[in-house]
C-alpha cells in the first residue's frame, strides 16, 4: 500500500491504517521527541501525544510537500505547546550574544552529547535544538515560542556556553582520574 493510500485511510480514521502509520514513523518521531525532551520517559509521552495530534489533524494534510516533514513539524509543535503551558518561556534578560563557539572533541559520542543536551534547562534545550539541529531561524523560533528574537539568541548562547563548560569540565575530570 502506498503512503498516500495509508494517509487517506487514516483520514477515514481506520485503526489498522493508523497502526501502520505509527509503525512506519514512530522511530523517526521518537528521535525528534528525544531531542526536545528531558529524558526517555518524557520523549515517549511526547511521542504518544504527537501521534494523537497527527491523527486528529491528518485531515489538514493536503498532499502538498513532504508528509514526513509535516508530521515532524506537528511533533515539534506538540512538544513546544506542552512546554508553553508549563511557562518555561517566560522572559529572562537577554544580554548574551549568540555567537559563542563550542568546539566539540571528535571523540565525544553522540549519546553523551544527547545526554548533555537533555540536561539543559528547557528553554535552552528547545532553542538549541530548533536552531542547531533543525535549522530554524531566530525569527521562526521567536514566533514558535512566543519570545523575542533577542531572547532566542540569548537562549542559544547560554545553551552553547553550558554545553561547552560541561564538556570541558568532564574532560578535565577524566584527565584527572586517568593520572
Amino acid at each position: 500500500m502506498s503512503l498516500e493510500q495509508l494517509i487517506k485511510q487514516c483520514k477515514r480514521q481506520e485503526r489498522k491504517a493508523q497502526e501502520q502509520l505509527y509503525k512506519l514513523f514512530n522511530t523517526k518521531l521518537y528521535t525528534v521527541c528525544l531531542k526536545y525532551s528531558r529524558n526517555q520517559t518524557e520523549a515517549e509521552d511526547n511521542l504518544h501525544d504527537s501521534f494523537m495530534v497527527i491523527f486528529e489533524k491528518i485531515d489538514k494534510y493536503n498532499f502538498k510537500g513532504s508528509f514526513e516533514g509535516w508530521i515532524k513539524r506537528v511533533t515539534i509543535n506538540t512538544v513546544l505547546q506542552k512546554y508553553r503551558k508549563e511557562g518555561i518561556f517566560d522572559t529572562l534578560p537577554n544580554h548574551l550574544e549568540a555567537d559563542v563557539m563550542v568546539d566539540v572533541d571528535e571523540t565525544v559520542s553522540l549519546d553523551y552529547l544527547l545526554k548533555l543536551i537533555q540536561e539543559l534547562p528547557d528553554r535552552y534545550r528547545l532553542t538549541f535544538n530548533l536552531y542547531v539541529m533543525d535549522g530554524y531561524s531566530h525569527k521562526e523560533i521567536a514566533d514558535m515560542l512566543n519570545i523575542s528574537e533577542g531572547t532566542s539568541k540569548s537562549n542559544l548562547a547560554r545553551a552553547k556556553m553550558t554545553l561547552r563548560n560541561k564538556i570541558e569540565e568532564d574532560a578535565t575530570n577524566n584527565r584527572a582520574n586517568s593520572v
